[in-house]
């Protein structure tokens, strides 16, 4: 099973991919660990990839197909993988596409911008210990303060609705435009047409696991 999740920050990616390793039994590929772990091996690619980076500059698709195809060559990719963060460019799908890294399935957890808004600039955080609150959703026992130290709770600036605004913006930009070439994906010779299917990332996080498994499984099976 090789496949992508799509979606907005904050639509719960993180949390479904979670869900199908576990379920599946294959590995997360996230494009900065591989980045870190390419630079840590410090290979010849790996060392290419630190002095783009040190530079400020940002890794070329070309480089990170490199390295995407080299980690999904390693044994735990076997029985599949999940990419996280890559591609986010028609351009990255296209380069995909061209290497011949096949997808079987295309997920998009869909949502709202306005509902991805009220669910991050209302997160209240307490730094010491990390534990989270939600002023809507999970509000601690007293306003604005932890329920164990009683100490002032924080909003991160990421999670600030300008913030949040934004990263919207460049998603929609960037991002969002792969859900039609996905939708639409034109084949090249040999390369496997992935299975796209939307689920509603409004519902409750185990119906949104189910949704998913149950799309995946009747597609396998098909």
């Amino acid at each position: 099973m090789r496949l992508i999740l799509l979606g907005p920050p904050g639509a719960g990616k993180g949390t479904q991919a979670q869900f199908i390793k576990d379920t599946y039994h294959i590995p997360i590929i996230s494009t900065g660990a591989i980045l870190r772990e390419a630079v840590n091996s410090n290979s010849p690619l790996g060392q290419q990839v630190k002095s783009i980076m040190d530079s400020g500059q940002l890794v070329p698709d070309k480089l990170m197909i490199d390295i995407v195809k080299a980690r999904i060559n390693q044994a735990d990719c076997k029985l599949g993988f999940l990419l996280d963060g890559f591609p986010r460019t028609i351009a990255q799908a296209d380069a995909l596409k061209t290497q011949h890294i096949d997808l079987d399935f295309v997920v998009e957890i869909k949502v709202p911008d306005e509902v991805i808004v009220e669910r991050m600039s209302g997160r209240r955080i307490h730094i010491a210990s990390g534990r989270t609150y939600h002023i809507k959703y999970s509000p601690p026992q007293t306003p604005g303060v932890d329920d164990i130290t009683g100490e002032p709770l924080v909003l991160r600036d990421d999670d600030s609705e300008a913030t949040v605004r934004q990263r919207l913006s460049v998603y929609h930009e960037q991002t969002a435009p792969l859900v039609d070439y996905y939708k639409n994906f034109k084949p090249a010779d040999g390369v496997v047409h992935p299975t796209y299917f939307m689920v509603d990332g409004t519902q409750k996080i185990f119906d949104v696991q189910n949704k998913i498994v149950k799309a995946l499984t009747a597609n396998l099976a098909s």
